[in-house]
């Protein structure tokens, strides 16, 4: 950011940072502003909103007593040629054109900070994810007030803040607890009910990215909760939508819930389509519920999110029913060329699907056999025997 902003060029600067909910985002920003030579007049911007937005900007013509609307305060920082900053802060509503606010001129800087990916395209970014382990650790310890730190103390907070996602907001959190008792057992003595409170903070975030998605984005998120969080990839689906229906595997009828979801991705001629498909990925992806990567041509999704997804699933077991379906329906229309390699893909998918629940995974069991040697009577090969 303090080389992007240091260029010498007649332009406007605007720099976005983006990822989900808690990961330090604003903290970046706060921490960079003060440190940074590069600014004169600096201007805080709630952005969650437009009435928020307008009454950030009415505030700075009061301020500067250039007027009383908001657009005073945009025709007033275009006569301005000082290096000024306008903070953004938490644009994450992907339905809120940011684009119009700003003001249209070749100087001035901009920050923002947003769960929506999708604003990188007004200047140059970075996603924000969690922190390393090691940087985890220490914020939690430091967090807490804990200096004489044993070999212990570090395998203690290890697994707190693998549990807390090594999201900074929530390693905060969890250190202020501990801070309070001053007592360095409290975190495992405690452990759950910090834990528990940080959880619920980041379970209401995703919630609230959630309650916004369409029907059709919220259900292929809440699918992918039963896959593995990697490596999701939109091949899976579209094999899955045309499944051959042979006579010795599920007929349609017993398929009618995978099928109808998938056809809400169908073309006028019935035939798999790719862009409607990835206008709902890329929906989740608006709300920084999910990542693309572009080398593998999959998604992933937030561990976070992941588990989350599946804690506040209505009727769980239909929804995995459905999950199990759309992964053993691309089996059967593999070539056998290139069986080896699409098991090897879809391996981590049928085992996290298997580890749903006990009485879910023998019926698993039972229909992947279907779906891999043609019929219900073989045994299932253990994962060794997977790929052959």
């Amino acid at each position: 950011m303090q080389e992007y902003f240091a260029q010498d060029m007649e332009k406007q600067y605007i720099y976005v940072l983006h990822g989900l909910g808690g990961v330090g985002k604003t903290q970046i920003a706060l921490k960079f502003i003060p440190e940074s030579s590069c600014f004169t007049n600096i201007f805080f911007v709630d952005a969650s909103t437009v009435e928020a937005i307008n009454t950030g900007f009415k505030n700075i013509a009061k301020l500067q007593c250039v007027g009383d609307v908001s657009n005073d305060a945009v025709k007033w920082l275009v006569t301005q040629y000082e290096d000024w900053l306008i903070f953004f802060d938490n644009a994450d509503n992907p339905k809120l054109d940011l684009h119009k606010f700003p003001p249209r001129c070749n100087h001035g800087n901009i920050i923002i900070t947003s769960r929506n990916p999708e604003l990188r395209v007004y200047g140059s970014d970075s996603p924000v994810s969690g922190m390393e382990q090691e940087d985890a650790i220490a914020l939690l310890l430091k967090s807490g007030a804990v200096h004489q730190i044993t070999s212990s103390d570090e395998k203690r907070a290890a697994d707190i803040v693998k549990v807390l996602w090594y999201l900074p907001l929530a390693i905060v959190q969890a250190g202020a607890f501990i801070a309070k008792f001053r007592v360095l057992d409290i975190i495992s003595i405690y452990m759950p009910k910090t834990t528990k409170g940080c959880s619920e903070e980041n379970h209401h975030r995703v919630t609230m990215s959630f309650d916004q998605l369409s029907p059709a984005a919220a259900m292929l998120l809440q699918l992918c909760s039963f896959l593995h969080q990697e490596g999701i990839s939109e091949d899976i689906f579209s094999r899955a939508a045309d499944y051959d229906f042979p006579s010795f595997g599920p007929s349609e009828v017993e398929l009618q819930q995978p099928l109808t979801f998938l056809s809400q991705f169908h073309g006028l001629d019935r035939k798999w389509d790719a862009s409607a498909f990835l206008e709902v990925a890329t929906e989740i992806m608006s709300f920084s519920l999910a990542t693309f990567v572009p080398a593998e041509k999959t998604f992933s999704i937030h561990p976070l999110v992941h588990q989350w997804s599946r804690d506040i699933l209505p009727d769980p077991e239909v929804k995995y029913c459905i999950a199990h379906s759309i992964i053993g329906m691309p089996i059967r229309g593999i070539p056998k060329i290139h069986s080896q390699l699409a098991s090897l893909k879809l391996l981590p998918h049928v085992e996290a699907i298997m580890q749903f629940k006990e009485f879910m995974a023998r019926i698993s069991a039972q229909l992947m056999d279907c779906y891999i040697h043609g019929h219900a009577g073989i045994k299932r090969p253990k994962h060794s025997e997977f790929l052959d």
